[in-house]
């Protein structure tokens, strides 16, 4: 994983908890020890927190990657499919509806997604402890985060993810940007750069309120207005995890369960 021809001044490196956009932020920003916390709250983030609660092993995947199906065929894992094809395919399909992971139960999960799931499998060799974070357990992420930067201080760098316009250049999607500001918020560790502040302020502006703006957001439309209305009122339940998906051996586990020195890779 590379950003090539970045400005120092955009690595943000004058303060150790640091926000950035994106698979080419997680690039400019992740370095060799830091801990990469990767935010796309409709629905990677969310759909791997609810799987991991259940007790799943998720293995993240790139997306539109012709290899999933081998690769879940390998790991004796459920391949999630789209949202749709889980819809309109035989009971008990899964796929990025974390309304689909609850009802299936999947012991193994392979969950492809074009942002969150992408920018987590590109950070695999990155040297990073690599989580996912939601609002369902921005507060669990940043207690984690807080004991182990006391035991061992180092750069946060928390992404999200964002969306993709049909060019595939970025969207920036606001629900993301208030799952970093949880996360960011609920940091003891500091202090913060600019760009992780304003994450921060953006969650305090909406946080007594989730649930109305997680709907009204263009996120929340486009899932409501398809018909999966439920998976955003899924994302909007705040705090109500404990769980911290570690990136281990290549697999998204609890982190209360991870074995520490596999945590980068």
């Amino acid at each position: 994983m590379t950003a090539d021809r970045v400005l120092d001044a955009h690595r943000q490196r004058s303060r150790p908890v640091r926000v950035e956009w994106g698979l080419a932020g997680a690039a400019a920003l992740v370095e060799a020890g830091s801990i990469a916390v990767v935010v796309d709250v409709l629905s990677f983030s969310t759909t791997a927190t609810v799987a991991v609660e259940l007790g799943a092993v998720v293995h993240p995947h790139r997306w539109r990657d012709d290899s999933a199906a081998r690769r879940a065929e390998q790991l004796a894992a459920t391949l999630a499919v789209g949202r749709l094809e889980a819809r309109d395919g035989p009971p008990g399909a899964v796929s990025l509806s974390p309304v689909t992971i609850r009802q299936a139960a999947p012991e193994r999960l392979l969950l492809p997604s074009p942002n969150g799931s992408t920018i987590v499998a590109a950070l695999a060799d990155a040297g990073a402890t690599v989580l996912v974070g939601a609002l369902r357990n921005a507060s669990a992420v940043a207690q984690w985060i807080d004991a182990e930067v006391a035991a061992s201080p180092r750069p946060v760098i928390v992404i999200p993810a964002g969306e993709q316009w049909p060019s595939g250049a970025l969207r920036p999607a606001v629900e993301d940007l208030w799952g970093a500001g949880a996360i960011v918020s609920g940091l003891r560790h500091g202090p913060r750069s600019v760009e992780a502040q304003v994450a921060a302020d953006a969650f305090a502006a909406v946080r007594h309120d989730l649930p109305a703006v997680l709907r009204e957001c263009a996120g929340g439309r486009e899932l409501h207005d398809a018909g999966f209305g439920a998976d955003v009122a899924v994302a909007a339940e705040l705090d109500t995890s404990e769980v911290v998906p570690v990136l281990t051996d290549g697999a998204l586990v609890d982190a209360r369960r991870a074995p520490a020195g596999d945590r980068t890779r």
